[in-house]
Formats: C-alpha cells, sequence, structure tokens
C-alpha cells in the first residue's frame, strides 16, 4: 500500500500564507515533480516580489531571489552561466504580469531555456488587494471599489499572449479549485519542467490560485469563484505545445 509522504524538497517551515489560500498546494506540486525527476542538487529556483516572496524559506534546493519583475531575466543569467542546472521562476501576477511584463514577454522571444511558474489570482495580495493586471472585469479591488469596468483596461491572458512567440515552446493554464484539477496541474508543471530538462526551450505554466483574504470570501467560496467566474475569461487548457506540432505534422 503506497503512503503519502512530504517531499524532502520541502522544508518544516510553516508556510506564512493566509488560510486557504493555494500557494502551498502549488509550492508542494512543484517539490514533488523536482524530486521525482531526482534533480534536487541541481536545481535553482527564482522567489519573486509578492506574496511568495519567503519562498526560499520552504523549498529544500537553491533559491535566488529577484527584484520585483525581474526573475526571468535573472534567470536567464543562471540558466546560461548553468546550463546544466534546473532553473525555475515562481511568479504572482503583479510581478510577472505588470512590472515584469518585459522581461517574461522577452525571455519567451528568446526561447529562453527556462521554466515560469505563473500564479494568478487576480489581485496584488501582498499589498493590500489592489486591482493587478489580471484582474477580470466586474471583480472588486481596493483600487476599483466598483468592479472593474473598461476604464481601467482589460486583463491581460498571459499564456494566449505568449502562445503566439516562436520562442514559446509551451504554455499551459491549469486551476487549483478541486482534486481533479490540483492533479491535472501536477502533470502540467512536471511537462514544463521536463521540456527544460531536454533542452527544448521556454515553458510557462499558469496556475489559477484563490485570495480568500483580498477577495472577501471564504475559502470554500473563493474556490467555487474560480470554477464559476475566473475560468469562464481564462479557460483551461493548453495554448501551445510544441511536441503536439512536431507529432501532428
Amino acid at each position: 500500500m503506497a503512503v503519502f509522504h512530504k517531499t524532502k524538497d520541502l522544508t518544516s517551515k510553516p508556510f506564512h500564507y493566509c488560510p486557504g489560500c493555494t500557494h502551498g498546494i502549488v509550492h508542494r506540486l512543484v517539490a514533488e515533480a523536482i524530486e521525482e525527476f531526482g534533480v534536487s542538487e541541481k536545481t535553482i529556483g527564482i522567489a519573486p516580489v509578492g506574496c511568495s516572496v519567503f519562498a526560499y524559506d520552504y523549498f529544500n534546493f537553491d533559491m535566488a531571489e529577484a527584484a520585483h519583475g525581474r526573475a526571468p531575466a535573472m534567470a536567464t543569467g543562471i540558466k546560461r552561466v548553468h546550463p546544466d542546472c534546473l532553473v525555475f521562476c515562481y511568479q504572482g501576477d503583479g510581478d510577472l504580469a505588470s512590472i515584469g511584463t518585459a522581461e517574461t514577454v522577452h525571455a519567451a522571444c528568446r526561447g529562453e531555456n527556462i521554466t515560469i511558474i505563473f500564479i494568478n489570482n487576480g489581485i496584488y495580495g501582498m499589498t493590500g488587494g489592489q486591482m493587478a493586471p489580471t484582474t477580470i472585469m466586474g471583480q472588486k479591488a481596493t483600487t476599483c471599489p466598483n468592479g472593474r469596468s473598461g476604464i481601467n483596461g482589460y486583463p491581460i491572458k498571459i499564456c494566449e499572449m505568449l502562445a503566439t512567440q516562436e520562442g514559446t515552446y509551451y504554455a499551459e493554464r491549469v486551476s487549483t479549485h478541486n482534486v481533479k484539477q490540483v492533479l491535472n496541474a501536477k502533470r502540467a508543471i512536471k511537462k514544463a519542467l521536463k521540456n527544460q530538462i531536454d533542452k527544448k526551450g521556454f515553458s510557462i505554466v499558469e496556475v489559477l490560485t484563490n485570495c480568500p483574504t483580498n477577495w472577501h470570501m471564504s475559502p470554500q467560496d473563493s474556490l467555487k469563484y474560480i470554477e464559476e467566474k475566473v475560468i469562464l475569461y481564462y479557460p483551461l487548457g493548453i495554448f501551445k505545445d510544441k511536441d503536439a506540432e512536431v507529432k501532428n505534422a
């Protein structure tokens, strides 16, 4: 009989995340995947600025800390100096889709052999719940208390945008709102990391997550909100996979 155990690639330090936040689930998926590939000693993660700024406290492999939005640039430098290491960025929507948009897009355009785990909870969680680039239409935030409208611009669809870039090898959007989707997220994260191990190029997995505190919802209602509202704007699925393109050619 198989017995579930905590991956050795997570420390024993308690997460600082708010109750019900699914950051911890994604941390576990990333750590499990790296342990299963047996590359822990050759892994370097890049922590962002945002709720996961202390990610280096939770992972049991080497971590670096990037300035706000600059994780893909730092990952590019580290990967080029250490091409045999597994290098990944763990970034939120404010970090990746706002101040770090240029770094992300150009890393994809260059086809850098790195992996990005993109956490999309549609809000600035660490700084008080302001509207993020990914806040969906009608969603309330401290800077749009009546709900996001056209005057605020429209949410950025990162996977769809990056899928148009020739240098992007793989782009998929997954979610954490139920067990089935968590298992699917694990599959996508493993594929994105394996692409890097196989030297295939730039991969990104966008993970729809919740923010019960700043959404002003219970954890259960926040997961329901992802299923009923968020996925309507951010549909799940693979937006680019060059493996499939080659297979179907």
